[in-house]
């Protein structure tokens, strides 16, 4: 697994610098614009889809530019070309799909010796898309018996007033309380109203990567915000980066053959244990909802899917679906567990309990999510295998050129959203 320690490692740097998204990338001097003919980005089954390839730079079509381009399934090639000349500043690229999933062209740009790339990522029948990860037979049994041992150990919940951290309407709290085992604690950030009252609270779930958390103020809502290792929140940041090089290296990968000890199982458990540290809160009025965006997105439908007493969700591309697509010749979610290697013994069956898809199924609560068609991070594919499942009331809001990061309209949707949810 050292490649996928590798990956994840590189991918910590790219996931791990906000605490939910990623704000949209700066723009470049060159723009390679890859138009399909359905404004929509949506294909049925055997159609064909034909791509316009144009380089742009100061919004002036280039001509006679060189590229190479990649057509076919997400990660999945199966047509690539180098040094093809427009000649006439347009390119013309078809393809098409016989099975539900999404296909991308990827065109590299050479323009003075400088390389630019641009990608558009169709979709083909995705609503048919469904999970290629087993669901075992004692998923329930086995995370039932885990949240009641988990449960057998008292919250022992700390909080530590931050005075300096809060603000004219609300105090900041540096919290912790007891996991899953005698000594396994949880930390994080907690924002109470000052004003007496009860409220409704927030459970904000971390992206990928070691790091410390600050406050977060929502009107008229508790919020707590917090991290998954087992850590203070609020060290240093030298303290993180070195964890990150060091002891928590690759810890998506920590016991991945192993149910009992996998790494994933404390988190998850916290997260139920979070909600039970909400509810201890006498502030509280009883309506908590869960966010969080790419691992937070994953942790948001997997609080969901574990604890009933989640009133709503909302997810920007969640991590985590469907590990088994590489095995399968589709893309699976991150941490890509298996896009550059082999399985061990009782990796599969292991991590089937640790699969978004397989807690998706059981959420009841009504959520929103969203995603683009371009995340080479958290495949299309793999967060469509998960949404199709859940059979709660959803609705996934698609901004189709995104990757992994979104747009501010977008994260006014969603607060929109929550402040609905909310009763405001």
């Amino acid at each position: 697994m050292k490649k996928n320690v590798l990956l994840f490692s590189l991918l910590v740097c790219l996931l791990g610098m906000t605490t939910l998204v990623k704000a949209q990338p700066a723009q470049k001097l060159v723009q390679v614009i890859i138009s399909p003919d359905h404004a929509d980005w949506k294909y049925e089954l055997k159609e064909n889809v034909t791509f316009k390839v144009q380089v742009y730079k100061d919004n002036v079509l280039l001509k006679n530019v060189a590229v190479d381009y990649e057509l076919g399934p997400e990660f999945f090639p199966t047509e690539k070309k180098a040094d093809v000349v427009l000649k006439n500043g347009e390119l013309t690229l078809k393809s098409s799909m016989k099975e539900p999933g999404f296909l991308r062209c990827k065109v590299m740009a050479k323009v003075d010796g400088r390389k630019y790339e641009g990608m558009t990522t169709v979709g083909y029948a995705v609503e048919k898309i469904r999970p290629t990860t087993p669901e075992p037979k004692d998923f329930d049994t086995f995370w039932s018996n885990a949240i009641t041992e988990a449960r057998k150990m008292p919250l022992d919940a700390k909080m530590i007033l931050l005075a300096e951290r809060g603000s004219s309407t609300h105090n900041a709290y540096e919290i912790s309380f007891q996991n899953e085992r005698y000594g396994s604690r949880m930390y994080g950030i907690l924002t109470v109203p000052k004003k007496a009252g009860k409220y409704p609270a927030i459970l904000r779930v971390p992206g990928a990567g070691i790091r410390p958390y600050g406050p977060e103020f929502n009107e008229d809502a508790i919020t707590l915000n917090i991290g998954i290792h087992g850590i203070p929140v609020t060290l240093p940041d030298e303290v993180y980066r070195n964890l990150a090089a060091g002891g928590l290296n690759g810890y998506p990968s920590m016991n991945m053959n192993k149910r009992d000890s996998h790494y994933y199982k404390r988190v998850f458990l916290g997260c139920v244990r979070a909600v039970d540290f909400i509810y201890s809160l006498p502030e509280f009025d009883g309506r908590v909802g869960v966010t969080g965006g790419s691992q937070g997105g994953a942790l948001s439908i997997v609080t969901a899917g574990l604890d009933p007493r989640i009133k709503f969700l909302a997810a920007y591309y969640p991590a985590m679906c469907d590990f088994a697509g590489y095995l399968n010749k589709r893309a699976g979610g991150w941490p890509h567990y298996y896009r550059n290697a082999t399985p061990q013994p009782n990796e599969v069956e292991t991590l089937a309990y640790f699969d978004v898809v397989n807690f998706a199924s059981r959420v009841k609560a009504p959520g929103i999510f969203s995603w683009g068609f371009n995340d080479t991070v958290c495949p299309p594919t793999s967060m469509y295998a998960a949404y199709n499942v859940i059979p709660g009331n959803k609705e996934l809001k698609l901004y189709l050129d995104t990757g992994h990061w979104t747009y501010a309209e977008q994260r006014d949707l969603f607060k929109e959203w929550i402040d609905k949810q909310l009763g405001r």
